[in-house]
């Protein structure tokens, strides 16, 4: 009995000696604390100052260009700048302008009127049909306002152009004083000639305009080209390429890229024409470059009219609405120029 009491009493202090150097060993010894650098306090950059707003007799302007005319944004108003006047509440331009915003105007076209001068006024200021401006044939140095540029004038109707529509929304319309045309004995149309005091005035008018709003090369338009199946206006006649070589303004071709779509045409036409996809090609080059034409691979109705009025424009000696090897050595050439972006 004794001998198993001591046992019991010697397993008791080795259990709490081992306990103990547990206990030492597993003590905890907090780490030294590593000192984090104090973050340097940024300055923040003063943002440019915004040209003010100018206020004349109770109306606001702003006519400086804060955006970035590479994302085609442009902070210009030209006229006064519209705003709400909220019942109780106070509109005010704190922060104005935003520097996300551009122009309504992303089209120019141009049109003739087929009437007299006089009539042409009383026409776009009293009916359902009007136009930005008006270019008389009078020989004086005035160009008639009848819209504002901010507002829709109804020059337009139903049109398109590449993947836009209704370009009443998004144009500017100038109407010029123009006989239009009449028919030979054989049908075929003889336009009347504009005078260079009108093309004078339509070059600097329609230069303005497109360098105010940046208006690109490839929305200088006539009405036939987006409207070809209904509108023939403003017709061969007009000088296009002249635009084009004095005031850089609208589309042309490059010469020398026309000869090399020509030569390799000529072989098409000869062995093609009537080929339904060949047809289904030249349709689609058509759709490509921005008429409203649908494909179908045959020479329809809606397709000459729209290669007349493709003709209007850029081939004007002979429009008679049948395409040839040199209309589509233009027609490729174009495209290759002005691809769809």
């Amino acid at each position: 009995m004794r001998k198993t009491l001591y046992i019991i009493g010697l397993s008791t202090i080795v259990f709490s000696c081992t306990s103990q150097q547990n206990v030492k060993k597993n003590t905890y010894k907090p780490k030294t604390p590593v000192v984090q650098p104090k973050p340097v306090a940024k300055t923040p950059t003063p943002e440019a100052p915004k040209p003010k707003v100018i206020s004349d007799h109770g109306v606001d302007f702003f006519t400086t260009n804060i955006a970035d005319p590479t994302k085609n944004d442009n902070t210009v108003s030209y006229g006064s700048i519209v705003s709400a006047k909220p019942a109780g509440y106070k509109v005010v331009k704190t922060y104005f302008p935003a520097v996300a915003q551009n122009f309504r105007q992303r089209y120019l076209i141009l049109h003739y009127t087929a009437i007299p001068d006089d009539k042409s006024i009383t026409v776009l200021t009293q009916q359902a049909v009007s136009a930005h401006y008006l270019v008389n044939n009078i020989g004086d140095n005035e160009i008639y306002q009848l819209v504002d540029e901010n507002k829709r004038s109804y020059h337009a109707g139903v049109s398109s152009w590449r993947n836009d529509k209704n370009l009443n929304d998004t144009s500017i319309g100038i109407e010029i004083v123009n006989a239009g045309y009449s028919t030979d004995g054989t049908g075929k149309r003889i336009f009347a000639p504009f005078s260079d005091e009108q093309i004078k005035k339509v070059a600097a008018l329609a230069k303005d305009i497109a360098t105010r709003y940046q208006i690109p090369a490839t929305n200088v338009l006539a009405h036939a080209d987006i409207a070809p199946t209904r509108k023939q206006d403003p017709g061969p006649m007009f000088p296009w390429k002249k635009l084009y070589d004095e005031y850089q303004l609208g589309m042309w071709y490059d010469e020398m890229t026309k000869q090399n779509f020509f030569n390799i045409a000529q072989a098409d036409f000869t062995t093609r024409y009537n080929d339904s996809s060949f047809v289904f090609l030249i349709q689609t080059a058509l759709q490509k470059f921005g008429y409203g034409i649908e494909p179908s691979g045959k020479w329809d109705d809606a397709t000459k009219k729209t290669i007349e009025a493709f003709q209007y424009h850029f081939r004007p000696q002979n429009y008679d609405g049948i395409m040839d090897a040199e209309t589509w050595a233009i027609l490729q050439a174009l495209n290759q120029k002005y691809p769809v972006k």
